[in-house]
Order: structure tokens, then C-alpha cells, then sequence
């Protein structure tokens, strides 16, 4: 893929806003043309990742940039819709039929625990288990029991990403809280508290895509796509009783496990190569969890990686320097191009007191809903 590069970005704070859905969309996308360098008019296709909105969102949120006469499709995959929206584009462009495209993540999320109906059908809600924080914390204790990990670790996760996001100014929450508040914090589910989940809210972030060719006239700062994959794995935490079914030997690798590992062989290199990392942190024991997935480390070893402080941003795998979904909230149809903003501002050296020296490789990471997951490496 090493002949797509992302030539402009653009991102709407995430947070609770008093607008539409199609004004937080319409900042990100042109905010992510003018820095590109190009028009709206240049635009030769565009996609939206989404999943709470409404059919034809995309059409309705960039008519506001003028009417033109260029395919504009709607994505859904949940917490990956942004990497499968970018993986389209990618695509597009790799046929030769275009050269230019935007890509869009926008949502404007309900309050609460996300609506469980959305993914399981009423048996399984009726049953129970269908609520995140629920297998969320159950996947923890299983972790905690057989490897050790402990709840000071995984509040280790959440006070280093709170303390990142104090100079993110995309964040929903930028307050650094201390262990004790973390840990005192109320108890979602055991081992779970507050202050260590995420929050779907609101927000947009945007990528525009060129073709190296096209890139190479328009110059600017393209930041080279390497591997964008999506896959829906054969196994996943999601397959959960109550099930349709299961089968008894069904074992990992999950599916964090088998995209990783089918991106670094697109890409060509290895988690020894990459220099920061934007993850899915959805609860701060995800994050533990995603560092033995993705390579970090062994397996069972994420919280002795957490007590390291290898993965700080002056450590040598620094993960989610943003402050992560924790801190960010979980706007999911821009989950994917928010982290991608995050990793295109580190590798142009753009990221402030957040910033990781001398970053050049970048990799974000999503996981969501019926085991859909993307991961897209990035290099300049």
C-alpha cells in the first residue's frame, strides 16, 4: 500500500456539543481539504464512517461543502468503521479509477451504555451480558486470575492517559487525576470504575487520501499508508453466552491477534518497528490486554509492561499519547480517523508537549462490536 499516502487531516473536538451532526461533520472534512492543499471541487469520491446516524448522513453532511456530482457512500462496521472507510478509499484509489478522496468519521452519540439492541438480538438482551462494561470486566478478572494483573495496574493505564490528555485539546476530559482518585473513583463493573472507561459522545475527524502520484504535484505533507486491515475474526470476545453458538475448541488468536499480525506483513515490519500507537482503551484493562495482542508483549506480561513505563511518551512504545477513548470518548464512526489524526500529527512533529521524539511509524487500533477490528500503519 506503500503508493496511497494521507495528504490532509481534520478533526472535530470530541466531546457533548450543541449541534448537528452534520456541522461537526462538515468542520473535520473541510478542515481536512485545506490542509491538504486541494478543493472540495478536487474530490473525486467520499465515504463516511458512521453508526448512529441516519441513512444517506454522508450526502447530508458535505452538501454543506457545495453539490457535486461524486459518489458518496455511507460505512458501518462498528468501532472499525473509520478503518474500513479508509481501507474503500484506499482501494479506490489503488484501482486507478480515482487519485483523491475524502474520508469522513462523524457521530452524535446517546448518553449511556450504548444501546444493546443495535448488536444482539432481544433473547441475548433479554438473557443479560449485553451491556460493555459487563464482558468487559469479566475478560479482566480472567486476566487478573490467571496472569496476575492486578487493579493497580490497570489504574496505571487510565492515570497515564488522563495525564495525556491535559495537552490534548481534541479531548472530552484534559485533568490529570491521581491513583487514589482513580482507584476511589465509583466502581462501573468489578474491576471497572469510572474513571478508567470511555464515554460515547460526540465528534469528526477526517482524512483526505492521494494517490502518491497526485501527491508528489500537489506536495504538502503526505504521510505514507503502509497497511490498512480490516478482518472479522474467527474468534472474539463478543462470542459470549448466551450465544447462537460455540464451539468448545474455538481458541485465539482474537481478532486484535490476526489484523496485527496481517498488517505488520502488509507493512512489512514488526512491532520492534513502530515508534507510538493509538489503541482501543475502551476500559483501561483493554489497553493491557491490546499491548500483548498487538506484540507489545507476551502473553500475560501487559501489566508488568504498564509498571515499565515503557509505554509513556518518552518510553520506547508509547500508546495512546492522545489520552485515548478514556479521555477522548467514543464517538464510534470517527473512533479510527480520530486515532489516525493523532498518529498524522506525530509523525509530522506536530503534537506539542504530547509529542514522541523523533517519530517516523505509527499504529492505530480498533475493536468493537462481533469482533470487527481494524489497524492501519502509517510512516513518513
Amino acid at each position: 500500500m506503500s503508493d496511497v499516502v494521507i495528504l490532509g487531516i481534520g478533526i472535530h473536538p470530541f466531546g457533548r456539543f450543541d449541534k448537528t451532526f452534520e456541522e461537526i461533520g462538515a468542520e473535520a472534512a473541510a478542515q481536512a481539504i485545506d490542509d491538504a492543499g486541494v478543493t472540495w471541487q478536487d474530490i473525486q469520491t467520499a465515504y463516511l464512517s458512521r453508526m448512529y446516524l441516519p441513512a444517506t448522513s454522508g450526502a447530508r453532511i458535505l452538501r454543506r461543502l457545495g453539490s457535486t456530482d461524486i459518489p458518496i457512500c455511507d460505512i458501518e462496521a462498528a468501532c472499525a468503521s473509520g478503518g474500513v472507510a479508509l481501507r474503500q478509499a484506499i482501494l479506490a484509489i489503488r484501482s486507478g479509477e480515482i487519485d483523491l478522496a475524502l474520508v469522513l468519521g462523524t457521530e452524535k452519540m446517546p448518553r449511556g451504555f450504548m444501546d444493546p439492541s443495535m448488536i444482539y438480538a432481544p433473547w441475548q438482551v433479554a438473557m443479560g451480558l449485553s451491556l460493555n462494561p459487563s464482558y468487559w470486566s469479566m475478560r479482566a478478572k480472567r486476566h487478573m486470575y490467571e496472569h496476575g494483573t492486578s487493579e493497580l495496574q490497570i489504574a496505571k493505564v487510565a492515570h497515564k492517559n488522563h495525564r495525556n490528555s491535559v495537552h490534548n485539546p481534541n479531548a472530552m476530559y484534559r485533568k490529570e487525576f491521581s491513583m487514589e482518585k482513580i482507584m476511589e473513583s465509583p466502581l462501573v463493573c468489578d474491576p471497572i470504575h469510572l474513571l478508567e472507561i470511555c464515554a460515547p459522545n460526540d465528534g469528526a475527524a477526517a482524512v483526505v487520501v492521494a494517490s502518491k502520484e497526485r501527491a508528489a504535484k500537489l506536495g504538502g505533507r503526505p504521510i505514507q499508508v503502509d497497511a490498512c486491515v480490516h478482518t472479522l475474526a474467527t474468534y472474539s470476545s463478543d462470542f459470549r453466552c448466551p450465544a447462537d453458538s460455540m464451539s468448545a475448541t474455538m481458541a485465539p488468536p482474537g481478532p486484535t491477534s490476526a489484523t496485527a499480525r496481517k498488517a505488520y506483513e502488509i507493512a512489512g515490519i514488526g512491532p520492534q518497528d513502530i515508534d507510538c500507537f493509538e489503541v482501543q482503551d475502551t476500559d483501561a484493562f483493554c489497553e493491557i490486554e491490546i499491548y500483548e495482542d498487538i506484540g507489545l508483549c507476551g502473553l500475560g506480561e501487559g501489566g508488568a509492561l504498564i509498571d515499565s513505563g515503557r509505554t509513556e511518551i518518552n518510553g520506547d512504545t508509547p500508546v495512546n499519547m492522545s489520552g485515548g477513548l478514556i479521555c477522548k470518548g467514543e464517538p464510534v464512526g470517527a473512533s479510527h480517523l480520530g486515532q489516525i489524526h493523532e498518529i498524522v500529527s506525530q509523525l509530522r512533529g506536530d503534537s506539542g508537549p504530547r509529542q514522541v521524539s523523533g517519530a517516523r511509524t505509527g499504529m492505530a487500533h480498533v475493536l468493537g462490536a462481533g469482533g470487527n477490528c481494524a489497524v492501519t500503519i502509517m510512516s513518513r
